[in-house]
């Protein structure tokens, strides 16, 4: 195949992840793009409920259509304290992923200019005018590249960044015996054995029987399977379920890193997603922060001459996550102790404000000075002296 034969495209997203598609679609609702071609590429055909993402908002947004489940309410507990919260006027919603799915995927073939290949992608290459991209069926160009495809080794190939794992397996369960309260989510339950680590169960509870019950871990080691299993088997018995169905499971690992992965962003091709660091380092949460970006990228590609690396803006809130990695990589077991002195007295809709990184100065201050003082103190100093020793 000659280069006059090989396919182009305005835009190539390779991976159609959350961030591939909630980018897709928000150029669908603009309208901007509908002389734009759009071709997606992912091995994977997204037909599978392989994921749940939550996020907490005070609005009804684009993606309430697809929201399955919402709480008003939320427990936190540690072996010490149990507290409920109001969430209001946040409320906590769930999104299974095959529903995402279908609901984009829905949108796009109304489209004619948006193609999607079920093909696995084996090299991208910018050029000056354009960029080349490969899979393992075809060839294609495009003008512009968003890449979703997470590279392991670019943050773990590196010692300046710690880099921890918001790891988990889940079990969504159906119990014999009412043990579970449909109006409140578990959002962090660390009464579990912490064993030297950050390790909190998380419940999301459709019925009094059903709920998807998921034992996490924010640290650097990934366990056995077992051992996650035996820690929810554990936490049911307690809840007081002897007898249930395991409907699903769900199983993940997401980096929670202050890697500049950014700066791998180059004129033509653009990292989102985790490979974009859009993920939440200190919680690894997506959802939210993948739904601002992507509406922040949309406006930004109809700028006139832009380049792809001019995108990302670095905010004060990296800096607040690093410390906290900083200070979980190398004390990992200090996790109970700095969430449970953020939710045993503090302002449930001041914290969730400052997690979706929206406070001002004086705000972040109210939150950072309920946080244990000294793992702070000498976090700073040393992320002060790793700036000044990098310049």
């Amino acid at each position: 195949m000659n280069s006059s034969q090989i396919p182009h495209f305005d835009y190539i997203f390779t991976g159609t992840g959350l961030a591939s598609l909630m980018t897709v679609y928000k150029m669908i609702l603009s309208g901007k793009f509908t002389d734009k071609s759009i071709l997606l590429l992912d091995q994977d055909v997204k037909k599978t409920n392989d994921r749940t993402w939550c996020f907490w908002e005070k609005e009804e947004n684009v993606w309430n259509p697809v929201i399955s489940k919402k709480w008003d309410l939320a427990f936190f507990a540690n072996e010490d304290f149990r507290r409920d919260l109001d969430l209001k006027p946040y409320s906590y919603n769930k999104i299974n992923g095959l529903d995402f799915y279908n609901f984009v995927f829905g949108a796009t073939s109304k489209h004619p200019n948006i193609t999607f290949l079920n093909e696995k992608v084996t090299d991208i290459n910018e050029l000056e005018t354009h960029v080349f991209v490969g899979t393992e069926q075809n060839r294609y160009t495009c003008q512009y590249l968003f890449n979703s495809i997470y590279t392991k080794a670019f943050a773990e190939g590196q010692n300046k960044y710690p880099v921890l794992q918001q790891h988990f397996v889940g079990w969504f369960v159906k119990t014999e015996e009412e043990v579970f309260n449909p109006e409140e989510v578990t959002f962090m339950d660390f009464s579990v054995e912490q064993k030297g680590n950050t390790r909190f169960m998380y419940v999301l509870p459709i019925s009094k029987i059903e709920a998807l019950v998921e034992y996490t871990l924010f640290s650097e080691k990934l366990l056995s399977k077992e051992e996650y299993e035996n820690e929810i088997q554990i936490y049911l018995k307690k809840l007081g379920a002897s007898q249930y169905q395991i409907l699903e499971k769900e199983e993940g690992s997401i980096p929670m890193t202050c890697y500049p992965f950014w700066e791998r962003n180059t004129k033509r091709v653009l990292n989102i997603g985790t490979a974009g660091g859009w993920t939440k380092a200190s919680t690894g949460y997506t959802f939210k922060s993948s739904d601002k970006k992507s509406s922040a990228l949309v406006e930004f590609i109809q700028q006139k001459d832009f380049q792809m690396k001019d995108f990302h803006k670095k905010s004060k809130f990296w800096f607040y996550d690093l410390l906290l990695l900083d200070i979980l990589y190398r004390k990992n077991e200090l996790g109970s102790s700095i969430f449970s002195s953020l939710f045993k007295k503090g302002n449930p809709e001041l914290i969730f404000k400052f997690l979706d990184e929206e406070t001002t100065f004086s705000e972040d201050v109210k939150v950072i000075l309920k946080c244990p003082k000294i793992p702070f103190i000498k976090a700073l100093f040393r992320v002060i002296f790793l700036s000044n020793k990098s310049n």
